[in-house]
């Protein structure tokens, strides 16, 4: 069996979305058990709306705080000891869980996880994660807004964690890793990027070189490595251009009459594309090189979008990615490839 810790407060929905999502994953995971930390009476509540109180695969920790979605990281540690969303992660440290997940601030929800779990030996900071569409496939992106200056060493070690996410979970056995940059050449970029590139080129990774924007989504790459403001922009960026063609296409689509029935036409092909780009299906940012698995689920996410978020921690635990981080650190530091 499998136990995940669920920040059930968290979130713009709370348990609106929690209760349910937490439901669908397990029908879908028979070997998956469920903690559901918040305010017991309002979870409870949830349930029962849902007419599953009595699930023996549901198990509730009572918390009596929330964090709001717009509070200060260093006020969350300080004064929200038992917050639904520390509790949660407490839970991992304490094995009583093997992963957490929330939808709450983001901030929040790194500073605590950092605070409890610590990182992995060999790792200088946590990194966040995520999976993004592409025309052939997908491809793994960090780092998507935990550290906004980064070194060259710290590059690596993004590089390092997000190969071995891909090797772990998707049995891919050597991922093309890309750094994202202005350019091809060797000639471009900033002295850190310039730096890092030399740095995975003599590493023992699948290092492919430098990724331009425009390559982001062609799927040629299983990672991509960038600091987090880089990162953060590029995803915020990507969430918007793809509500902007959604609006246009329903623009388009309504227009006139004909338009209308064009619409009923080809309303097959709009499904299969929706589906396919889904930003739903794709919920679920890892916190990665901390002693423990959390996944950040979005704070609007809907119950397919946060069941998804919990079917990610399921694979990561399922394939132990915190430890295979770890061993593959220690061998390269044998080898002197990091520090």
């Amino acid at each position: 069996m499998i136990t995940i810790a669920l920040d059930a407060m968290g979130g713009d929905h709370g348990v609106g979305v929690t209760v349910p999502a937490a439901l669908e994953a397990l029908k879908h995971q028979p070997g998956l058990k469920l903690i559901l930390v918040g305010q017991r009476e309002v979870i409870e509540a949830e349930l029962g709306r849902h007419r599953a109180a009595g699930s023996d695969r549901i198990t509730l920790h009572h918390a009596s705080e929330v964090v709001g979605m717009d509070e200060p990281p260093a006020q969350v540690l300080r004064n929200k000891k038992d917050s639904s969303m520390r509790v949660a992660i407490n839970l991992v440290k304490e094995g009583a869980a093997q992963a957490a997940v929330s939808a709450g601030n983001t901030g929040a929800l790194m500073a605590t996880a950092r605070f409890v779990l610590k990182t992995l030996p060999g790792i200088d900071r946590p990194a966040i994660i995520t999976t993004l569409p592409t025309m052939h496939d997908h491809v793994h992106v960090l780092d998507l807004g935990a550290n906004v200056d980064c070194t060259p060493d710290q590059l690596l070690q993004f590089a390092i964690m997000g190969s071995i996410l891909v090797t772990a979970v998707e049995g891919e056995a050597r991922p093309r890793v890309g750094l994202l940059n202005v350019g091809e050449e060797d000639i471009k970029g900033n002295d850190t990027v310039k730096k890092t590139h030399e740095l995975l080129r003599s590493s023992s990774l699948n290092y492919a070189g430098f990724v331009e924007g425009d390559e982001i989504y062609t799927g040629d790459m299983d990672v991509i490595v960038c600091d987090g403001f880089v990162g953060n922009i590029m995803l915020k960026t990507s969430e918007g251009l793809a509500h902007m063609i959604a609006h246009f296409i329903k623009q388009e689509f309504r227009r006139n009459l004909l338009t209308k029935l064009s619409a009923l036409v080809a309303l097959p092909v709009l499904q299969a594309f929706r589906k396919r780009v889904d930003p739903r299906r794709y919920n679920g940012a890892t916190l990665i090189g901390l002693n423990g698995t959390v996944i950040k689920s979005h704070g609007g996410a809907d119950v397919l979008a946060y069941e998804h978020a919990i079917m990610e921690a399921v694979a990561e635990v399922k394939n132990n990615v915190p430890a295979r981080i770890g061993q593959a650190l220690a061998a390269m530091a044998a080898k002197g490839e990091v520090v």
